[in-house]
């Protein structure tokens, strides 16, 4: 299912099987609103059966780059690339958002794993102890909890 998320008006839709539904659609309308004011891209997300590819990929790098296998599901993915980033997103029933943001073509490339957490929910038992994660506030999320890594081997 694609599902075009709009950053003015918060929707529970494709989460509402999410204890903290309400927070996470709050988060992901802050992406949303990322991304359109950065590259005027339509944040569109799709059902996670229909990105099977995508989540195998994510699970090979944070198993490999830092030991983590998450319990809980993701439901939806979100996939913005064009010429020179590759950068998906992956959001969580339990709240979560991990993306990756993968550079291609430059000398010196950014490439790394951001973790954020919506505003109602704890530190996932797999991330405890583990990272540091800063505060930001957000219009549309509330409080953002978001750590990242940066990634150690190629990875497309």
């Amino acid at each position: 299912m694609e599902y075009k998320v709009d950053f003015k008006n918060i929707e529970l839709t494709g989460l509402e099987s999410s204890p903290v539904a309400a927070s996470l659609a709050g988060l992901r309308a802050n992406e949303a609103r990322y991304f359109w004011n950065k590259y005027k891209f339509e944040y569109i997300t799709y059902s996670a059966s229909e990105r099977t590819k995508e989540i195998n990929w994510l699970n090979k790098i944070l198993k490999e780059e830092r030991n983590l296998e998450f319990k809980s599901p993701i439901l939806e993915v979100a996939i913005y690339e064009d010429d020179d980033i590759y950068w998906p997103d992956f959001i969580y029933q339990n709240g979560m958002i991990i993306n990756v943001l993968y550079e291609k073509n430059r000398d010196k490339p950014k490439r790394a794993v951001g973790l954020k957490l919506c505003e109602d929910m704890e530190i996932p038992s797999e991330l405890r102890g583990k990272f540091n994660f800063a505060h930001q506030r957000s219009k549309l999320a509330g409080s953002i909890r978001g750590s990242y890594f940066k990634l150690k081997k190629e990875w497309l």
